[in-house]
């Protein structure tokens, strides 16, 4: 029996994780204790790695579709060369243009995947690039770039040290946050409360994290106008920091204009409170000794997600709490050049297309468009790559999306699993898991609570026939005649590269960023943990070394906001909320413990008891529709219907009603545990299509989605 350091790929933090290895084989999966940063701490979905290396519902070898729609294992020399000979084809029939991927949430936590399909893709002139990041996060970067002026600038909050911290959209006791990476956020943020500061969550429902803190109930899709309303306030009542401003903005006095337009009085019913408690806690945010926020899905998957990041980033500067301690402050991490390397103009990626005007976000066009875009009569796609995701499940529209797949003359997935995407392929690849691949905590750059690195080795061999990415997308380019990584890799074992330095093009890229540690990923592999602790958060160097805009200066007013219709598009928004009627129930997307997205599923320890996702509503609410806890009802929109059971609580501020995604698995037949009770795919009652997502982002519109429900008739 050996131990060997390794760390979970789940989310952000990275935790710290000890594998088991007996004879070759992946036994046990544990919490590091010794570990430096993360100290022991890991969630039941990270401790369910092991199982998800032995899930007999893995794909374990190369899949070809047969003719009659099944599909049979063959050897990977086979399935390169065919996969590569239908490349050919389609490029011969229709050139570069008809080729587009797709790469989902898991391949951010994967430091080798990223290059590799990129080199891939870059080679082959793929132009059409999509990704989940257009469907939780894609709003941070828009509002980065034109706040900052790059792409990978988002200030975390100083936990260990601050006073006040306003939680915006997000529920870190089940999700852990998002954009900031803390191993165990709920200790850190009880030890807020503890020391004598405050803690505000800010949403439409109760959640369990407000147990540590107190709870601000809005409206769906409405924290943008309470963001203004507080930054209108703290700027008519003379509580800006006017020096800070003088020093380091530019557009202060359009920012002031805007907000203007939305004063408490004005905005509170829209909000779902009072004017009074908006003022109270813009006058406490600004006034307590320091103060911090952060913002995530619940507000990212609005209409105006960009805008709400702009508006939470102003509230923080404006306050004198950006780069201060106890305020928002900016994680350097191991790569000092990260803002030099996101540093972009957002107004050079919109163009006009035949959905109308769009954008690129670090690459990728709204992911709401991919069925549109595969169908385009004008420049179809004919061929796709869809690495790491599940866009028939976790992109709206799921019918369409369905049927515009099955147009493909080519789909080739490579997954973990065969998910329901991988259902409609023509060949799907099996990819190792984190326990089989070497690997570096690249996710966290920049948004760590403690800056590290961690690098490890594959702990085991990859099992049957997976293989990682880079070696998948690698075989490829060399079918192809492309330059590929394994032209300088002896990849005759993928365990213990590392050591045996055999994986030194891989990590050439990740050596360079590491050099101002004056460690290479080898040398920290060998380390304790495999783990690189560097100096804390410091502040006093934003200013001068991070902001990358042209003034070199805090842009209060971007420019692009105004050139793309956000401003106009508030006002618009705000009138049409104003205008609706008393009644109209609204969905938002719940987080809950036993579900993680649609790819841990099939895992009945990630599942829990709560096997089927369930839809929730406030009790006052179910009075007036007639229904009761476990009844079945309709849920139904322009979009699409579901029929699932009810839940009740108490805790959703009444009109709004929530359920988890992650249900949908009766497409995931192969599945067999998540596919016994499959449950409803909550995302085929959102918007798709031109229309369904922010402009400035890309980022697709997921909640505060009107909906009508009905009982279903026994």
């Amino acid at each position: 029996m050996k131990e060997v350091s390794t760390f979970c790929r789940i989310c952000e933090p990275s935790c710290g994780l000890v594998a088991r290895v007996e004879d070759g084989e992946l036994v046990g999966v544990r919490a590091d204790t010794a570990h430096p940063v993360t100290k022991g701490f890991a969630c039941h979905k990270g401790l369910a790695g092991l199982d998800l290396h032995r899930d007999p519902d893995r794909l374990d070898h190369p899949l070809r579709r047969r003719p009659d729609g099944g599909f049979e294992a063959i050897s990977w020399d086979v399935a390169i060369a065919e996969i590569a000979e239908r490349i050919r084809a389609v490029q011969s029939r229709h050139g570069t243009k008809a080729f587009a991927s797709y790469v989902g949430n898991p391949s951010a936590f994967n430091a080798l995947a990223a290059p590799a399909v990129g080199s891939f893709l870059g080679q082959l002139g793929v132009r059409k690039n999509f990704g989940s990041g257009t469907q939780d996060c894609a709003n941070k970067f828009a509002g980065a770039e034109a706040v900052y002026g790059t792409s990978t600038c988002h200030p975390i909050p100083d936990f260990d040290h601050t006073d006040f911290l306003l939680v915006l959209g997000s529920n870190p006791r089940v999700s852990h946050m998002s954009f900031v990476s803390i191993a165990d956020p709920m200790a850190a943020i009880r030890g807020i409360r503890d020391r004598g500061g405050r803690v505000v969550y800010v949403g439409p429902h109760a959640i369990e994290s407000a147990r540590a803190g107190e709870m601000f109930l809005v409206q769906p899709d409405t924290d943008v106008y309470l963001l203004a309303a507080m930054i209108e306030e703290i700027v008519a009542s003379g509580r800006v920091d006017q020096q800070l401003v003088t020093e380091h903005a530019s557009g202060f006095e359009g920012l002031a204009e805007i907000v203007g337009a939305y004063p408490a009085e004005r905005v509170a019913r829209v909000v779902g409170t009072s004017a009074e408690a908006i003022r109270r806690l813009a006058r406490d945010f600004a006034d307590a000794p320091s103060a911090s926020a952060t913002l995530s899905t619940g507000v990212n998957m609005g209409r105006q997600g960009t805008t709400a990041y702009w508006l939470m980033q102003m509230l923080v500067f404006l306050t004198g709490n950006l780069d201060r301690r106890g305020g928002n402050r900016y994680a350097r991490g191991f790569y000092p050049a990260a803002p030099r390397s996101g540093r972009t103009d957002p107004a050079k990626h919109f163009f006009d297309s035949e959905w109308g005007r769009i954008r690129r976000i670090r690459g990728a066009l709204p992911g709401n468009l991919l069925a549109d875009a595969i169908r385009s009569e004008a420049d179809p796609i004919r061929a796709m790559f869809v690495v790491s995701g599940n866009p028939v499940l976790s992109v709206g529209g799921e019918a369409a999306m369905r049927e515009a797949l099955d147009a493909l003359e080519l789909l080739v997935v490579v997954d973990l699993y065969p998910n329901a995407t991988a259902e409609r392929a023509d060949y799907v690849l099996p990819a190792a898991d984190g326990f089989e691949r070497a690997d570096l905590n690249l996710c966290g750059l920049g948004l760590q609570a403690q800056p590290f690195v961690q690098v490890c080795d594959a702990a085991v061999e990859p099992r049957a026939d997976r293989k990682p990415e880079w070696w998948i997308f690698g075989r490829l380019e060399q079918a192809l005649g492309l330059d590929s990584v394994l032209d300088a890799v002896d990849s005759s074992s993928l365990h213990r590269m590392l050591d045996t330095g055999d994986a030194a093009p891989l990590f050439g890229r990740l050596d360079h960023m590491l050099r101002s540690t004056g460690h290479t990923a080898a040398e920290i592999a060998r380390a304790p943990s495999g783990t690189l602790v560097l100096p804390p958060l410091e502040p006093g160097h934003f200013y001068d070394e991070v902001i990358q805009t042209g003034d070199g200066r805090v842009a209060c007013d971007p420019p692009v906001f105004h050139a793309e219709g956000a401003i106009s598009r508030m006002a618009t928004i705000f009138a049409s909320l104003s205008a609706e009627p008393e009644g109209r129930l609204k969905l938002i997307s719940k987080r809950e413990p036993s579900m993680h997205n649609s790819w841990l599923q099939n895992l009945p320890k990630v599942r829990g008891r709560h096997r089927e996702p369930r839809l929730w509503l406030h009790p006052d609410d179910a009075a007036r529709l007639s229904v009761s806890e476990g009844d079945r009802v309709r849920a139904r929109n322009a979009f699409g219907e579901i029929e699932v059971a009810v839940a009740l609580d108490a805790g959703l501020a009444k009109g709004v009603v929530a359920m988890p995604h992650g249900g949908g698995f009766a497409v995931s037949p192969r599945l067999r545990v998540a596919a016994e009770r499959p449950g409803e795919n909550v995302n085929r009652l959102l918007p798709h299509g031109p229309g369904s997502f922010e402009p400035l982002s890309g980022q697709a519109f997921m909640t505060g989605i009107p909906v009508e429900i009905e009982p279903v008739a026994d």
